[in-house]
Order: C-alpha cells, then sequence, then structure tokens
C-alpha cells in the first residue's frame, strides 16, 4: 500500500451540474402544457368530438411524458475520476483482476476484421496483463471469427509492445494507423518511424488476410480446430472452448485471450445475448474468476487507454455502504455522418438523460462499456454486511447456480472475499477448458436461477436495462462516467433501415421489462429498493414503444380536421393560440439550446427532431405491436443483429440521404406522407371554391401550417415516393 497521503487522495469526484435557466425553462414548458390541457378540458363542454378527445389523450400524454423527462434531468451529477490517484493508493499487486467480455453474434453482420480490432484494443489497454483476461463470445460459431482471433493473437505479440513502448494513445489499429503519425516539436526519432511502418505493414497484412478469408467459405484451419469447425451448423452445435493465448510473462506480457461458443440446439433456448453473457460469466469463473467484468460490444474499441482505471476509479472508490455496483460509459460512435442525419449518435440524449439520472440512483445499464462486480452479478445485495448472507449450503447453491462443483468453489471464493485483491488465476488455462465446455452446454442453466435472479436476467430483447434495474432494485447505486478521450467508440448504424432496426429492438426491450410481472420497475419500487424517482426514469425509457400511438394519432388529427372542415387547435383570434404558439416555440428553444450546449450545430438539431417523430411512428410502432403480439401468445419477439460496418461509401452514394428496403416498417411514415398531401389536397380545392380558408381566423389555417410541418418533418419520406433504388420507397410498401 502506498503512502497515507496517497491513500486520502479521492479516486473519484462527483461534480454537481447546476443550471437555473434550464430548470426555469422546463417549468414553463410544463405549465404551457397544463394550460393547453386546461383548455382542452374546458372545450369539451361545447364539442364532444372524437377528434377534441384524441387531442386530449395525445397532450395528456405529452404532459406526461414531459413530467418523466424533467424528473430525469432535475438533479444531475458529473463524476470525475483521477486514474493517477489509483495508482498511488493501490500496488500493482493489489489492483483487483478484470475478466472482460466481448460478444458477437453474426460474422456476415459483425465482421471479423471489427471484432479483432475490439480485441486488440482492450489487449492493449494500460493495466497489469496479469491482471486481464478477454474472452469473445462468438454466438454464430464461426470458424472466420475464430480464425481471425488466432492471428490477431499472433500480431497481438508486436503491436502491444509497440503500444506500450511509444505511449500510443487510440489502441486500435485501424484507428491509429488511418492517420499519419503525430510529430512533436522535436520530430519523430529514426527508430519510432521504422517501428510503425513495420507494425502497420504487419497490420494491413492481417486485415487483408481477413478481408480475403471472409469470401471463402472456410478458412484453412489444421487439426482440432477443423474437425471441430468444419462441420459446424449454425444454431446447432457443441461448445467451444479455446485458449487462444495464455499470459506467462506477468504483468508486462499479453492478457489471456479466450475464444467462447456456446452449445445451441435447435429446440433449446438460448436467450440471445444474455444466454452469451451467462455462459461467459460461468466460463469465466473457472477459468480466471476475477471479481470486476467488463463487457463490450464487439464494435465499441477502447479509445482511451486508461479506461479501466478510470473504471476501477468508482468500483473501488465508493464506501461499501453505498458502493457503486456497475459503472457505465456512454456509447459514442466513430466516423458518423456530418450533422448526424439518421439521429443515432446519441450524444446529447446521453449527455442530459444519464447525467441526470446520475444524480439519483445512477444510469440504466447500456449493455455495452459496462463496468460489473461479479458478486453483484451473481444477486448479492448491498445491505448484506455478511457477504456470504444467503448462501448457506452447497445444495442452495446447487439449485441457483447449477451442478458444477468447481463453479460452486469459484463462487464461493468471489462470494467470501474481498474485492481487492486476493485473487488467483489458474497456471494452466488449458487445463479448464473440458469443464468449461460443461457450463457452456445448452441444458446447464435448466431447473437453475440463471437468468431469472442471478446473471444477466431473460426476457427482454434489452437484456442489459433489465439486468441493470435488477441490480438497482437491490439497492446499488451506479455511476455514469464520460473521460475524455472518451472511454469506447463504436460504428453507428447507417441509412433508414439498419437505424429503425435498432430502435424497434430497443423499444420492444423496454416496453417487455415494463410488463415484467417480477422485474419491472413497478415492482422494484413497491417491493424492493428501487427509488421513485429512479422508478420514474425507468417509465421515461419503457414507454419509448407506448409513445407512438399519441405521436402517430396528433401526426393525423391536421389532415383529419382539414378534410372534414374542422379544427382541433385554437384560432389565431383566441388567445388560447398564444399560449401554444408559446409551447412549439419554447419547446423547439429548449432542445436546440440543449444541442448548442453540446456544441452542436442547428442542423444536427433539426436532423435528430426530426428522426425522433419518424421513428416514434415507425420503429416504436413496430416494437408496440410486437410486444402486443408477444402479450397475446401469438408470436415471440425475435433479436435483430444490427449490421455494423466500418465506413465505406460507394461512388455513387448520398451519404446522409435516408434509404428504404421493403421492411413493412416503412408504411405508417408512408401512409402518413399520403394522407397529409391528400388533405392539403382536398382543403386547397375547398377554399378555392368558398370563402373558408379566406382569413386567418378561419377553421383549418392552423391545421394546414401543422400539416405542412408534419410534411416537412417526414420529408425524407417525400422524397422516397420519387426516389429510385434504395433512396426510393418500394411499391411493396405502398
Amino acid at each position: 500500500m502506498a503512502d497515507e497521503a496517497s491513500v486520502s487522495l479521492p479516486l473519484q469526484e462527483r461534480i454537481p451540474a447546476k443550471n437555473k435557466l434550464k430548470k426555469l425553462s422546463e417549468l414553463l414548458i410544463l405549465s404551457l402544457l397544463l394550460s393547453l390541457l386546461s383548455y382542452r378540458l374546458s372545450s369539451l363542454s361545447s364539442n364532444r368530438s372524437l377528434v377534441c378527445l384524441l387531442a386530449l389523450f395525445c397532450e395528456a400524454w405529452f404532459t406526461f411524458v414531459w413530467l418523466l423527462n424533467v424528473n430525469a434531468k432535475w438533479s444531475p451529477a458529473i463524476y470525475k475520476t483521477n486514474p493517477d490517484h489509483l495508482l498511488n493508493k493501490f500496488n500493482i499487486e493489489e489492483l483487483p483482476a478484470i475478466d472482460i467480455f466481448v460478444t458477437t453474434a453474426d460474422s456476415e453482420l459483425e465482421p471479423p476484421i471489427i471484432t479483432v480490432n475490439t480485441v486488440l484494443s482492450l489487449l492493449a489497454v494500460d493495466y497489469p496483463a496479469n491482471l486481464l483476461a478477454c474472452y469473445v463470445s462468438d454466438d454464430g460459431g464461426s470458424p472466420k471469427t475464430y480464425f481471425s482471433l488466432i492471428h490477431a493473437s499472433k500480431f497481438a505479440n508486436r503491436w502491444i509492445p509497440f503500444c506500450r513502448k511509444y505511449n500510443v494513445k487510440v489502441r486500435a489499429p485501424f484507428m491509429y494507423f488511418s492517420q499519419e503519425p503525430y510529430q512533436s516539436l522535436n520530430g519523430l526519432s529514426s527508430d519510432f518511424l521504422r517501428d510503425w511502418k513495420e507494425i502497420k505493414n504487419e497490420y494491413e497484412e492481417l486485415r487483408q488476410m481477413i478481408e480475403d478469408m471472409g469470401k471463402s467459405h472456410l478458412p484453412p484451419l489444421q487439426g482440432d480446430d477443423f474437425v471441430e469447425f468444419s462441420n459446424i451448423e449454425r444454431g446447432n452445435h457443441q461448445s467451444i472452448v479455446k485458449v487462444l493465448w495464455e499470459n506467462k510473462d506477468g504483468k508486462d506480457g499479453i492478457p489471456h485471450l479466450i475464444y467462447v461458443s456456446r452449445e445451441k440446439r435447435p429446440k433449446r433456448p438460448h436467450h440471445f445475448k444474455a444466454g452469451a453473457l451467462n455462459v461467459l460469466i460461468r466460463v469465466s469463473a473457472l477459468m480466471t474468476n476475477a471479481p470486476f467484468i467488463l463487457n463490450v460490444d464487439c464494435d465499441m474499441f477502447a479509445n482511451n487507454h486508461q479506461v479501466i482505471l478510470h473504471g476501477m476509479c468508482l468500483l473501488l472508490g465508493f464506501d461499501e455502504e453505498r458502493s457503486c455496483g456497475y459503472a457505465q460509459t456512454p456509447q459514442i460512435f466513430y466516423g458518423g455522418l456530418k450533422n448526424d442525419p439518421f439521429g443515432n449518435q446519441l450524444e446529447v440524449f446521453q449527455k442530459f438523460m444519464a447525467e441526470g439520472i446520475a444524480g439519483i440512483q445512477g444510469p440504466n445499464n447500456g449493455g455495452s462499456g459496462s463496468f460489473h462486480r461479479r458478486k453483484v452479478i451473481y444477486g448479492s445485495s448491498p445491505f448484506d454486511q455478511n457477504t456470504n448472507a444467503g448462501w448457506a449450503s452447497s445444495k442452495e447453491l446447487r439449485s441457483i447456480f447449477g451442478n458444477s462443483n468447481e463453479l460452486i468453489d469459484s463462487t464461493n471464493e468471489i462470494i467470501k472475499q474481498e474485492a481487492k485483491g486476493g485473487f488467483r488465476f489458474i497456471n494452466e488455462l488449458s487445463s479448464t477448458t473440458e469443464i468449461a465446455k460443461q457450463v457452456a452446454s445448452s441444458t446447464f442453466e435448466q431447473n437453475t436461477s440463471w437468468g431469472k435472479e442471478i446473471g444477466w436476467l431473460y426476457g427482454s430483447m434489452t437484456e442489459d436495462a433489465l439486468t441493470g434495474l435488477r441490480i438497482q432494485s437491490m439497492g446499488w447505486k451506479s455511476t455514469f462516467f464520460n473521460p475524455n478521450p472518451p472511454a469506447f467508440l463504436g460504428c453507428a448504424p447507417t441509412g433508414g433501415p439498419a437505424s429503425l432496426t435498432q430502435y424497434k429492438r430497443w423499444a420492444t426491450g423496454l416496453l417487455e421489462i415494463l410488463f415484467d410481472k417480477d422485474h419491472s420497475p413497478i415492482v422494484g419500487t413497491l417491493t424492493k429498493q428501487l427509488q421513485f424517482r429512479q422508478c420514474l426514469c425507468y417509465l421515461s425509457f419503457n414507454i419509448w414503444a407506448l409513445q407512438s400511438v399519441p405521436e402517430l394519432l396528433y401526426s393525423l388529427l391536421p389532415a383529419c380536421c382539414l378534410i372534414t372542415g374542422t379544427s382541433f387547435l385554437p384560432k389565431v383570434s383566441e388567445g388560447q393560440f398564444l399560449v401554444t404558439a408559446m409551447l412549439f416555440a419554447g419547446y423547439n428553444l429548449y432542445t436546440l439550446e440543449e444541442y448548442k450546449h453540446c456544441g452542436k450545430t442547428w442542423r444536427e438539431w433539426w436532423n435528430n427532431q426530426r428522426m425522433q417523430r419518424i421513428t416514434a411512428i415507425t420503429a416504436f410502432l413496430f416494437g408496440f405491436l410486437s410486444v402486443v403480439f408477444k402479450l397475446l401468445g401469438l408470436s415471440e419477439t425475435v433479436f435483430e443483429v444490427t449490421r455494423k460496418d466500418q465506413v465505406h461509401m460507394p461512388a455513387h452514394a448520398e451519404p446522409g440521404r435516408f434509404t428504404f428496403d421493403g421492411s413493412p416498417m416503412f408504411i405508417t411514415g408512408t401512409m402518413l406522407v399520403l394522407v397529409h398531401i391528400t388533405a392539403i389536397g382536398v382543403a386547397l380545392v375547398s377554399w378555392a371554391g368558398g370563402a373558408v380558408g379566406q382569413e386567418m381566423n378561419d377553421p383549418g389555417v392552423v391545421e394546414m401550417v401543422c400539416s405542412g410541418w408534419v410534411l416537412i418533418t417526414f420529408w425524407p419520406f417525400v422524397r422516397g415516393l420519387f426516389g429510385k433504388g434504395s433512396y426510393g420507397i418500394p411499391w411493396s410498401v405502398w
């Protein structure tokens, strides 16, 4: 242990974020919403039409959603981490071990070169190599992914020493070699330039080999590898556990690298990503059993070489009484198109919502870039002073964790030991692969608590959010941190279909959580330790799919009024019109200021506002329908992997232009545009033949403006009506 002065240095600091003007703006918008509701209720005495009732329902919903968002943003907090203090406070041998989980599911949608770069960046982080183990879950059982990782482990023996020798900041090779080496005032040494060129050439050879292999049917595997992979059938194969690299050189060597592909059988449930993560936690428990876990998606490479030190500052920097159950980093993307035309960068959303929730009980779990305590994943409560409480007998442990003596022993070790130090790595990892295959079998979880009370929970497409909710319902807090440079960078979906598929999956999974009878946020608050305000924060996400119904109805109201010659909004001469206009202007100015605060342009703000409306009535609506069909027993939700590609735009492409395919998700957007075009045409014909619409105070004038606003918002669909190829809406959608 370091000296007493070093021990007193804080590992993390909470910095409350204050913005009184922002709070006043939120309250002003709330008062305007309530005023509009009051007007709507008073008008029902003279007009009880269906249009007015629908308007009341939608406006009441929007007020409710605004209250949820204000609650989430009201008391933000920012955590600043101090990695240097951590190194001063603990000796190297006192630092805890970390097991890193990287998950991939489809070598076609998630090309192996992306996974390889993520793995290399994680193996090269600043942390003692003998305290790191990287487990790659290949849920597709792809020989291409396995072959790529074999050669990546060989390249790591050159890449990692190079990073350490020259203190390389960005340790994903594809990103580092995408630009010329930085030249300081003193110039570049000849040794560095020589090494840089050699390593770059080796990486280019690796990349080319992996990409060429991707075009072949089966990579050139030999021996046992060939036997296990040559006849592998997707979704129907035995478990595979391979030690690709074993650290035998201590803290200055290369971390362990282990390949895992769990057993899959057609008639046995596999529970998507949550099932893969639970296999990883069991396999790692038998092989390395680190007390802390970092899980990362295959496309989210470590952009900050001190990211693990930052994470440990939070997990080791709290008193046990209020200790942090997990620490979450934001999902930030590289290579995004200018002005975020598809609204999937989410920087502003994460800035204000995540920092806001961090001031309550902590952010929800984001699924990637998350640091966990293994004992928390195992179900340990922060209120248990005795860390072995509730784990009295071996029989009880078997009923919870499964029938494996080795797994029970490793579980007892985690539950009983302190979090810092005292954990060992098994000297010969290869000696544990056979028993590891057993806990990776498709039948191991039968009659256990995996996916129900321990591990990553099943029952939702967003297993990360559900698991985070379970952890916070036990009383744990979580923290949000965003170091500089960002901890991880990933590739965002490009084009319309990929973006909407991702949002649909999120909306589906979050709504599934709301209807989970054991783990919904409402149950967590009423019967467990989830704070009330934290429950409201979860509800603000859980209702994304429900948001589609009022959004679609409210978008149709102006068109309905134009066709029928009625009105649902105050006339220009009415005093309430000023309130409506102020609400419209106030909301847009409020959101624009958030984007300006984050250094974004007004164009990016507009693109995100537009995509929020498009997403709501397309992806969210189909997420809502998916859950309805599931609850009715008509179908099961299907996990859809989002395509991940490093950005390579064809020469003829129009970057940023919305693309379409034959997905039914585009039906509602197309229908909405056609309805509004028809309504405007009907209204113009009607106005041309009569006096209605000639004056600003006539019925339908305000609705005409609103209808025009809807068409501007859905302009990608208007263009799609006349576009060609992927830029046009297919006839099957019409």
